[in-house]
């Protein structure tokens, strides 16, 4: 299989021969990771959990993990899923690896078509799924929306896409996504959002919306061909406790089970107990959102940038993403990833991608940076 260099590693390689500004702390903007605490009370349940380390967990997890997370679901998104349309995953990078190479298996010339600028695992499924793969383009000018004419959408057999979208922050409306919804009916493919963002917005009147509750509006009520995943690795500040699902079509989950059960992925029971913790609490989701919603403050106060929707990421505009982001490693010890890095065929071309992920106070001080540099540009 020939994999492209994952974007970080190509980070490394442009950054590898230049000093960096020893005057300044190094601040790398580059990873979608919290740098906070997991809350103690998610930390507690999992140490109070650490004696059924004698147990093997199971492949379809632990009946209290799934209704914490069918709990969460029709909470955040007033939709009510039974046992079967559901299953736990040890996070969602291997259910967007796995998946795909599963569903296609039995596809004569398997296509695949997802969001680009994109998340590297989406290309890196589609070649292991041996699929021709087709580039959903997100621009400015069409506002980061994801447009295929429906001759394309034929030829499709899985579309992935990411809203809120990494890394572009931007969003999709409820009735959009319904239509992607109606088209796979109509076509015949499997649709997957990737919603590992949804939980990081900063507008209770505004939140994102879900490819089930999408599925819903546009007359879909079984999800059919649908599905929907999720994470807590954003929403709780827990990436280590690998806790995700994939819900919708009870069709095609019922086969997807079976194959999981040769992967080998089934998460640890104490982790298992932490994470139905984490997915039954809203309360500490509320106090990451007013830290992320401080520091998009922060940047709009010294960048000038709009607040999105949701995420925690800038796309920030810049003449040249290559020269910009090894200029400012040098000048202002910061590190940004590339946009180039994360799309093909151009797209991504001129961005930078910001990932506020730090306190406000790191935020302020290092953005105070970024714009001094950006100052002395211009």
């Amino acid at each position: 299989m020939n994999f492209e260099t994952y974007p970080f590693e190509k980070l490394n390689d442009l950054l590898e021969d230049i000093t960096s500004n020893s005057e300044y702390e190094l601040s790398s903007l580059t990873i979608g990771e919290p740098q906070f605490d997991t809350p103690q009370f998610i930390q507690r349940s999992l140490q109070d959990s650490s004696t059924l380390l004698n147990k093997y967990p199971k492949t379809a997890g632990e009946e209290y993990l799934k209704d914490a997370m069918q709990g969460f679901i029709q909470k955040r998104f007033g939709v009510e899923l039974s046992a079967s349309q559901i299953i736990p995953t040890f996070g969602t990078r291997e259910v967007l690896f796995n998946f795909p190479q599963f569903y296609l298996f039995d596809k004569t010339n398997p296509t695949i078509a997802f969001t680009n600028p994109f998340y590297q695992i989406y290309e890196g499924a589609a070649i292991a799924s041996r699929a021709e793969i087709i580039h959903i383009d997100l621009t400015k000018e069409n506002d980061f929306q994801p447009i295929l004419d429906d001759e394309t959408l034929k030829k499709c057999d899985l579309v992935i896409l990411n809203y809120p979208n990494n890394p572009t922050s931007a969003n999709i409306s409820v009735d959009d996504l319904a239509t992607w919804v109606k088209k796979a009916v109509e076509f015949d493919f499997v649709l997957i959002n990737d919603e590992c963002y949804s939980e990081i917005y900063f507008d209770e009147n505004n939140k994102p919306c879900s490819v089930l509750e999408a599925s819903i509006k546009a007359g879909n009520p079984t999800f059919k061909n649908v599905l929907a995943l999720n994470s807590i690795s954003k929403r709780s500040s827990a990436p280590g406790l690998r806790s995700g699902f994939i819900a919708g079509d009870e069709a095609l989950l019922k086969e997807y089970m079976k194959y999981r059960t040769y992967v080998g992925c089934a998460s640890p029971i104490p982790l298992q107990k932490a994470a139905a913790t984490a997915w039954s609490d809203e309360a500490h989701v509320k106090v990451f959102q007013e830290t992320y919603k401080e520091n998009f403050e922060i940047a709009k106060e010294l960048l000038g940038v709009e607040i999105p929707q949701a995420t925690f990421y800038i796309w920030l505009e810049v003449k040249d993403e290559l020269k910009f982001t090894q200029e400012l490693y040098k000048e202002k010890h910061i590190k940004v990833l590339p946009g180039s890095f994360l799309g093909r065929n151009g797209m991504g071309q001129g961005y930078v991608r910001i990932a506020l992920v730090e306190s406000a106070q790191k935020t302020r001080k290092v953005l105070t940076r970024l714009k001094d540099f950006i100052d002395g540009q211009s």
